[in-house]
């Protein structure tokens, strides 16, 4: 079956139970994670590049992908699971090619990955990386939604 599983986590509720799913999944098969976290500066360079030091940014932005990395790794430790992890500056790229090439590039087998289960318009005005992975992946993908707010 599974033997090396990608999660991408970006500390959100949808990549916290895409972790709990890949844990679980992991914990079973007696798979490998690879926990992926991804950064990007493209926007606030393009809205707030004068209101910023953007040094000071990436490193925060690199130095929160360390602490979610380390947490989730933890997490994978407390459960049995073994659990490498990278992190990876996106620059210019798409977030779903940089996730793709991850599981290319160390050798997943599988990719779960949360996802927020837009429709309609939000989904058309945001986009999806979590769908755009889904199209583009050479390996099966497993899209762990968000649960349904009540209103």
């Amino acid at each position: 079956m599974y033997k090396r599983i990608l999660v991408p986590i970006d500390g959100s509720e949808t990549a916290a139970r895409g972790l709990a799913e890949a844990l679980a999944l992991a914990r079973n098969l007696k798979a490998t994670i690879r926990l992926l976290n991804l950064t990007s500066d493209l926007v606030p360079v393009a809205e707030m590049s004068s209101a910023i030091d953007f040094e000071k940014f990436r490193d925060g932005l690199h130095q929160f992908g360390q602490r979610l990395l380390a947490s989730a790794s933890e997490q994978a430790s407390a459960q049995g699971v073994t659990a490498e992890t990278a992190l990876h500056g996106v620059g210019a790229g798409r977030v779903a090619d940089a996730i793709v090439e991850e599981a290319r590039r160390s050798g997943c087998d599988l990719i779960v990955i949360g996802t927020h289960g837009r429709r309609g318009v939000s989904r058309a005005m945001l986009g999806s990386d979590a769908e755009n992975v889904a199209r583009s992946s050479p390996v099966p993908v497993l899209l762990v939604r968000a649960p349904e707010t009540v209103s």
